[in-house]
């Protein structure tokens, strides 16, 4: 009796007379080229990543502090106080010649001191990113010496290299926590209009009892995620408000977008094309990181995280809370029309189809 295993890429069957193996060098060929495709996006998003990490410093100021410091070490002058020295002590080899045990302790201290450099740059970028006094000044206040101070500063730190997407991501401050006076403070400013009287006053004694009472342990839960998380809103409001919400995600939830074409047309099929082409081009410069950081008068930088799920993302339903799925790539999109869903390539070879392609 024969076993036969069928797979997508190949089959072999076991008979009587031996094996006999079947393989379709066509798919096998798209799966070398997919599994090749992912690779080659994993070593980018790594490097964007380094990129990313050592900002504002660049790969190509380690090789020159590490010339530098080897430089300086051969020609007998220690930048270092002794710390080269130090270090040689901890090179494995007692095998090596003392130039190279010297060398490699240089190469150690100055990639040390090169990160030390990083780490303090980014804190004091991140101290800087606190302040808020330029939100205040400028149109209605005059622009303070302080602030002008605080700009220049922020301005070096940040004007050396070009930023990528997710450069200062590490360097914004955490998301403040008010104080749980200030938050019933503004709960009762903001539902005054819509109470009257008797219920205003209700509603002031309900908060004096949760401020007093239930409150307070809340506010230490939230001050504890508040140093634990950058934004402590961010996991339950995407939880219990976004994917919990059970009202019409075609109104109130989803994303839109409008075209914008130079050379109006009426067919529907070449705007969509047209628009489907531009998000992928937009799309790929989100995978790179080649996309400019949203900045406040182009110096002043907000969060990027909003982009990280704007493509590859879908919503799940479930019962009581939806699920949401991001893949890491995705060559196709849906066409939803007339009651019917569509599976729509964008990509031939890993080339992004014309939008004259994507029409017909």
């Amino acid at each position: 009796m024969a076993e036969a295993h069928v797979a997508v890429a190949f089959s072999f069957a076991i008979t009587h007379e031996g094996v006999n193996i079947n393989y379709d060098r066509e798919v096998l060929n798209l799966v070398w080229k997919s599994g090749l495709r992912s690779w080659k996006k994993r070593l980018a998003r790594f490097m964007n990543n380094i990129h990313c990490g050592i900002y504002p410093a660049s790969l190509s100021s380690l090789f020159i502090l590490i010339a530098i410091v080897i430089a300086l070490f051969m020609a007998n002058i220690d930048a270092s106080f002794g710390g080269i020295q130090q270090l040689e002590h901890y090179i494995p080899g007692e095998s090596l010649a003392p130039l190279t045990v010297q060398l490699a302790a240089c190469v150690a201290y100055s990639f040390c001191l090169w990160v030390t450099t990083i780490l303090f740059l980014r804190y004091i970028l991140k101290l800087l990113l606190m302040y808020k006094g330029w939100m205040y000044e400028g149109r209605i206040k005059k622009t303070s010496l302080k602030t002008y101070i605080w700009a220049a500063l922020v301005r070096t730190l940040t004007a050396k290299r070009r930023p990528m997407l997710y450069s200062f991501q590490s360097s914004l401050p955490r998301l403040p926590l008010p104080s749980l006076e200030d938050t019933m403070e503004r709960y009762l400013h903001s539902v005054r209009p819509l109470l009257d009287d008797e219920k205003y006053e209700k509603m002031k004694q309900m908060t004096y009892e949760f401020q007093n009472g239930v409150g307070k342990k809340l506010q230490r839960y939230l001050w504890l995620k508040s140093w634990w998380a950058s934004n402590y809103v961010t996991d339950w409001w995407e939880d219990y408000v976004y994917l919990s919400g059970r009202s019409p995600l075609l109104v109130y939830s989803n994303c839109y977008g409008l075209d914008y074409m130079p050379l109006p047309t009426t067919s529907q099929v070449a705007r969509a094309a047209n628009f489907i082409y531009a998000a992928m081009i937009f799309r790929k410069l989100l995978n790179t990181q080649t996309l400019k950081p949203v900045t406040i008068q182009n110096f002043i930088p907000l969060c990027a995280w909003q982009y990280e799920k704007m493509f590859n993302t879908t919503r799940v339903p479930d019962v009581e809370k939806d699920r949401s799925v991001h893949l890491s790539d995705s060559q196709h999109i849906a066409v939803y029309h007339k009651g019917r869903y569509y599976k729509l390539m964008l990509y031939n070879n890993r080339r992004l189809l014309k939008p004259v392609e994507l029409q017909w």
